[in-house]
């Protein structure tokens, strides 16, 4: 079982390396697969209102002999429902597809900017119901996903509680440093989706070099890049033997000279 962890500014411990769900069917397909990343040791699982699989990632965690208390939930709210009292709402709604009577993590899935003209408004209100919430101890953490510095900024102007985390696309291709440099300013964890970039780490040759160096495969090289960062990975996969390989990154250690080697390869805008 890992133990590693990251403090979130309230103190809650979070695994820094997490099993993500987007992608996987509803049934059987993720049941499967989160029962298999918790046998493998992961302790992090993240889902989202819009994955369609709650309830499945619910029964998987239920059905794991793990646990609750062990087991660091992440669900999201869904745009379509930001706003204070559909806030207060959805998130029943996912409560009760997960059967759990808490979430570890709650998260605003995107700042709501193409969808409502008033969309700072509809991101401060959103961000009130959730803090309520944290409160009254239905979430043990609240956060966002997607948000730049701009966002930030608007929902801390009415903010009490500086969001704890920001989910936000990060792989060797797309380092959003902009992004993760005002987070880890401001002491909010960062989490990377997205971390392996669809396979396409496969093609670049400094890390095919790095593998061989390291005796280890292309994605632990580059999860491990991220862990040294301090930045949280979550990685999805149906595949027993990636599930297992995702999460054996804790036994070895990239040299200082190859980090900066893996952030030249940073080609985001």
């Amino acid at each position: 079982m890992m133990n590693d962890y990251l403090i979130l500014s309230n103190g809650i411990k979070m695994p820094i390396v997490g099993f993500g769900t987007w992608q996987l069917k509803a049934g059987e397909e993720t049941v499967l697969a989160v029962q298999a990343a918790i046998k493998a040791g992961y302790r992090h699982i993240d889902t989202a209102m819009i994955y369609g699989n709650e309830i499945s990632v619910g029964q998987a965690i239920r059905e794991s002999g793990i646990k609750r208390q062990e087991i660091f939930l992440t669900t999201k709210l869904w745009n379509d429902d930001q706003g204070y009292e559909s806030t207060l709402k959805a998130f029943e709604k996912s409560l009760e597809r997960l059967q759990m009577s808490y979430v570890d993590l709650y998260l605003i899935h995107w700042p709501s900017v193409h969808q409502f003209p008033d969309y700072i408004q509809k991101n401060r209100d959103t961000w009130r119901a959730m803090e309520e919430l944290y409160s009254a101890g239905k979430i043990k953490a609240i956060g966002v996903s997607n948000f730049m510095p701009e966002h930030f900024e608007a929902l801390l102007e009415t903010a009490k509680i500086v969001p704890m985390v920001n989910q936000i696309l990060v792989n060797p291709g797309n380092q959003n440093r902009e992004a993760v440099d005002y987070c880890q300013k401001k002491k909010v964890i960062v989490q990377a989706y997205t971390p392996l970039m669809k396979g396409e780490i496969f093609k670049m040759p400094l890390l095919q070099e790095l593998s061989l160096q390291y005796q280890k495969s292309i994605p632990q090289i580059v999860l491990r890049w991220l862990l040294q960062k301090g930045i949280v990975s979550l990685t999805k996969s149906a595949t027993l033997e990636r599930i297992q390989a995702n999460i054996d990154i804790f036994n070895f250690v990239l040299e200082d000279d190859d980090i900066k080697r893996i952030d030249g390869l940073d080609q985001s805008k």
